[in-house]
């Protein structure tokens, strides 16, 4: 993969909604100009989406191939397991305050700060296992807000079946849903272990049943970047054409 050209930047936000201070990692592309806008792209898990999933060089390549629209690229990162979890889980008082910071907070600020859509189908979330499950839920939430949603192996329960089943809003949707075959025994952060592939198939038949522009995809793989990262290229492809 070719030496990443664009810029990162790293900056701060101070969130209301979380009572913290949030640090942001924005990648712009080399020829980001004030005078072109761009559609957002914001990923949870965000140390590990540049590090580990070279997103900002998958996205960077295809922007200089023209295969995919201009993004701007904001990666949140997570402080620790326990600040992840506290975030990103279902059944966490903090995940609605996460939500209301994304959709509430940190989107007027990168509107503000940068020459972005300013409409929800300019902005996308995307994040793999409990950072995917926020993104869905968020997106469901704040529908106004966001239209695009990118699930990476999403951890899904009742709770998460439930708020997709009872989604009333009649804004539309974008979603790329995908689940390893062989995610079956996962080891989750709290030391349990789960079967992931189960749920997400059923997750899968009911986001099926909406009136959502919506891909689901099955891989030869498990709950790791092996697999997450070499996916990233096609799934821009497909959601940022």
């Amino acid at each position: 993969m070719a030496k990443q050209t664009g810029r990162i930047k790293e900056l701060l936000f101070y969130s209301d909604a979380l009572e913290e201070e949030v640090p942001l990692i924005v990648y712009l592309s080399e020829d980001f100009s004030d005078f072109s806008t761009y559609t957002l792209l914001i990923a949870q898990d965000g140390q590990d989406y540049f590090r580990l999933g070279r997103i900002g060089r998958q996205a960077e390549s295809l922007m200089k191939m023209n295969e995919i629209e201009n993004i701007i690229i904001v990666g949140i990162p997570y402080k620790n397991v326990n600040d992840r979890r506290d975030k990103y889980h279902p059944s966490s008082p903090k995940s609605e305050k996460y939500q209301q910071f994304l959709s509430l907070e940190l989107v007027p600020f990168l509107d503000r700060k940068f020459p972005t859509h300013q409409v929800a189908e300019g902005r996308a979330l995307i994040g793999d296992s409990l950072g995917a499950t926020i993104s869905l839920l968020t997106g469901l939430a704040y529908p106004n807000t966001f239209s695009k949603l990118i699930l990476q192996s999403p951890y899904v329960d009742e709770s998460v079946i439930k708020a997709v089943e009872g989604y009333a809003s009649g804004q539309h949707l974008t979603i790329f849903h995908q689940i390893g075959i062989q995610e079956t025994t996962v080891k989750t952060t709290d030391g349990s272990i789960q079967d992931f592939l189960t749920p997400n198939r059923k997750l899968n038949k009911i986001l099926e049943s909406k009136q959502f522009t919506y891909k689901y995809e099955e891989f030869a793989g498990d709950h790791t970047w092996k697999y997450w990262q070499p996916a990233l290229t096609p799934i821009l492809r497909e959601m940022f054409l």
